[in-house]
């Protein structure tokens, strides 16, 4: 495998919103939850779990909410000339970013190392071996 250099650069559809990723991801999450597979209009959305001291955002976002089936409020930002999810946040853990790492211009770190919301995955995909999976929210 190739060795990344940070700071990776990410950018919305339209380049309204860049940012940079300063560090490697904490964990990389695939989410078969309903509400993911409407987001990423696919069987999963993928998600990067990163400290929010490692990344820097520069142009506007929108901001939209909705409450989790465990209770936190998962915020949402997103560009809002071309409407591309940057990331979701708790509110209640400002300290962690959940980054859609489609977004950035190297897209070699995105290999799950968990797959969360098992319970309602797609009959017709198969998770690898070897990656760990959770019916639910593990975090």
């Amino acid at each position: 495998m190739a060795t990344i250099n940070y700071p990776l650069k990410g950018a919305c559809q339209c380049g309204g919103v860049t940012y940079e990723l300063l560090a490697p991801p904490l964990a990389i999450a695939a989410c078969h939850c309903r509400a993911c597979q409407k987001l990423s209009t696919s069987a999963f959305s993928i998600t990067a779990i990163v400290k929010a001291q490692d990344i820097k955002f520069y142009g506007e976002m929108k901001h939209w909410s909705r409450l989790a089936d465990n209770g936190n409020e998962n915020a949402g930002k997103f560009c809002p000339t071309c409407g591309n999810r940057i990331y979701h946040i708790n509110p209640a853990e400002p300290e962690k970013i959940k980054l859609k790492p489609s977004t950035l211009e190297d897209t070699s770190i995105i290999k799950p190392t968990m797959h969360i919301w098992t319970s309602e995955k797609q009959a017709w995909f198969d998770i690898p071996a070897g990656v760990s999976t959770f019916e639910k929210q593990p975090f």
